[in-house]
């Protein structure tokens, strides 16, 4: 599977960019529906789990996005697709894996 739209890849080097700054299980990147990008990393505390996806739309609605436009994701595979399709069905999601294949979710 390849992305159609460039902006896309740009969305591919910030998650895998952040997955290794950051040493996390699984990083992930948005970008909304005006261009604007966010990222995030899994968290895991005795209180808390959040997936990348799960984290990444918590950044983003924190910021007043009204729409998704695309989601990729990196490291370890997110499970909550969920999150991101309930909030904008249309958005793009991608998971890129260690090997680099690119597999659309």
């Amino acid at each position: 599977m390849s992305m159609n739209n460039p902006e896309d890849a740009k969305l591919v080097t910030l998650a895998t960019s952040t997955l290794a700054r950051s040493g996390a299980e699984q990083a992930a990147a948005l970008r909304d529906l005006t261009g604007r990008t966010y990222v995030a990393v899994n968290v895991t505390s005795p209180s808390l789990n959040l997936d990348a996806f799960e984290a990444v739309l918590t950044v983003a609605l924190a910021s007043g996005i009204s729409g998704i436009e695309s989601v990729v994701a990196t490291g370890s595979k997110p499970a909550n697709v969920k999150a991101i399709k309930d909030f904008t069905p249309t958005a793009t999601v991608f998971f890129v894996a260690a090997s680099g294949e690119v597999i659309s979710l």
